[in-house]
């Protein structure tokens, strides 16, 4: 995957999380995109076209607020385990816009057909 959105961002390499892409704003701001986490961005940029920049932007100012952020596709069972650093899931970044979508598909989900 390319991650696209953040094609701005300097992107670094953490040889304990091959897995994870690191990308660093400044010098005390950085953050991680687990895989998971970016197949849900790209799920949600599917629906939310015309929130998507938002969305990115809400990404960007959740890691100004906090330096140090891992975005994870499941913050029970993060792929990175860093100390400092806090989790952040895709329904959070949703939140910040006001956003909310239900994965029908999920096994686990409540929400099934």
């Amino acid at each position: 995957m390319n991650y696209e959105e953040f094609k701005d961002c300097k992107e670094g390499f953490d040889s304990l999380n091959p897995n994870a892409k690191l990308f660093i704003i400044d010098y005390n701001k950085s953050f991680y995109i687990e895989p998971n986490f970016y197949t849900q961005l790209l799920y949600v940029k599917d629906h939310f076209k015309n929130q998507f920049n938002d969305i990115i932007n809400s990404i960007f100012d959740i890691v100004k607020r906090n330096n140090k952020v891992i975005f994870t596709g499941d913050f029970e069972n993060p792929v990175v385990y860093k100390d400092g650093f806090i989790y952040r899931e895709i329904s959070d970044v949703l939140a910040e816009n006001k956003l909310s979508f239900d994965n029908k598909s999920n096994p686990d989900s409540d929400w099934k057909d």
